[in-house]
């Protein structure tokens, strides 16, 4: 049986006040919390058996290597990749792309395309615009209508040979829109011999991601908003592409041998892993993984996705609220402004008087808001503790912020 109080039981955090009240929080797709039994690994791990991994025979480093590699198995399982060493640990989904634009700098050169959509984060824009800048490769937009779907039609003018990488994130921060990955992969293996990468930043959370069912060459995503914790994240990439691609970062770890004459680079995983690495964050992020298999990811999808209908549905019975692709498939999100109020922070601030959490701005999607004409958006996100009596409370809360903003 799916019981949210006993899943809200392990979030010490849900039980503070926030300006008197009790939390109410939904800026999950900014970051989750993190439950008990993520902070209690990530704490042993520096109570018990701090260490760095890989370079030491004694005890201690040896039980860090074998819970830290006990963690990527955990995450490979959890994707579904072929093989643990394609599972790449990184700060985060920004620095995973970061990664990807640079490793595939001289496999573009001039006139070359990168396909992206309109719906990107600016983590998923920027990278690819350095890379142009470096390469002489061009930018092309996929377009979205005015409920956030994107218009594939403009993919398959875009496809060609000169299609060197296309990058989409499979659900939207700023919207919540679910793209159709499998569709947008598809059309590209057919066209093209494009690189492609995928941001899950905002998916793994929600629902189930298998990646070589998807058949993607890459896909990130970040801890931080799995119930990890910060600073955490993973790249995934085919084992034949990652071996045929140069390293990012030159230092420790990543060497198989160095010398002032020539350096060559270890295998996979750690050629791209230079330097100490996020131990105690590493091993949490595993555990991350179990607390929400433990709970079953179709479980999770299905409780959000009730929270998700039913947040909507209270919104829109209010006058002089507009909700963002209201009409799109989408999960996790809600996205909505008052008319009349021009700053979405007035209402954030409102609702944080009431304890309730929401974020609000341009989301790191600037490109999105210009689209629709505004400044920001108020964003209320959901994660498997979120419960309806705390949508009733924001709802209350956007009601008095009408009364005070009217």
């Amino acid at each position: 049986m799916f019981d949210v109080q006993e899943i809200r039981s392990q979030f010490s955090i849900l039980n503070e006040t926030v300006n008197g009240k009790p939390l109410v929080y939904l800026d999950n797709a900014a970051t989750s919390q993190k439950p008990n039994s993520v902070l209690e690994i990530w704490k042993k791990y520096y109570q018990e058996i701090n260490a760095n991994v890989h370079r030491g025979i004694h005890t201690l480093s040896q039980l860090a290597t074998e819970e830290m590699e006990l963690s990527r198995r955990k995450i490979q399982k959890f994707i579904n990749a072929k093989h643990d060493f394609e599972v790449i640990f990184t700060r985060g989904t920004t620095e995973g792309i970061n990664l990807i634009a640079y490793i595939l700098t001289a496999k573009l050169k001039k006139d070359d395309e990168i396909i992206i959509s309109y719906l990107e984060h600016h983590s998923n824009i920027v990278p690819w615009q350095m890379l142009c800048e470096r390469t002489g490769a061009k930018l092309r937009v996929i377009p979205m209508d005015e409920n956030g779907v994107l218009q594939l039609d403009f993919l398959d003018q875009f496809l060609s040979e000169k299609t060197k990488v296309v990058s989409v994130n499979q659900v939207s921060n700023a919207l919540g829109v679910v793209n159709p990955i499998e569709e947008i992969i598809s059309k590209t293996r057919a066209q093209s011999d494009a690189y492609i990468v995928i941001d899950g930043a905002q998916s793994v959370p929600h629902f189930t991601v298998d990646v070589q069912k998807m058949d993607c060459d890459f896909f990130v995503f970040s801890g931080h908003k799995m119930y990890a914790p910060m600073g955490t994240g993973i790249l995934y990439g085919k084992q034949e592409i990652l071996e045929a691609l140069p390293p990012f970062h030159g230092g420790g770890e990543m060497i198989a041998v160095c010398s002032f004459e020539k350096t060559t680079y270890a295998g996979l995983p750690f050629k791209y892993e230079a330097g100490t690495p996020n131990v105690g964050g590493n091993i949490a992020l595993g555990a991350a993984t179990d607390f929400i298999l433990n709970i079953g990811q179709q479980n999770i999808q299905n409780h959000e996705n009730a929270l998700l209908e039913y947040a909507q549905r209270k919104l829109l019975e209010l006058d002089g609220l507009k909700v963002y692709a209201e009409k799109a498939h989408r999960t996790g999100v809600v996205s909505f402004n008052l008319e009349g109020v021009g700053i979405s922070s007035d209402v954030g601030m409102i609702l944080d008087k009431m304890g309730v959490a929401v974020r609000t701005g341009h989301h790191c999607t600037q490109p999105i808001m210009e689209f629709f004409n505004i400044a920001g958006t108020v964003r209320a996100s959901f994660a498997v503790y979120n419960t309806f009596e705390e949508i009733d409370l924001l709802v209350e809360g956007v009601k008095k912020a009408q009364r005070m903003l009217a």
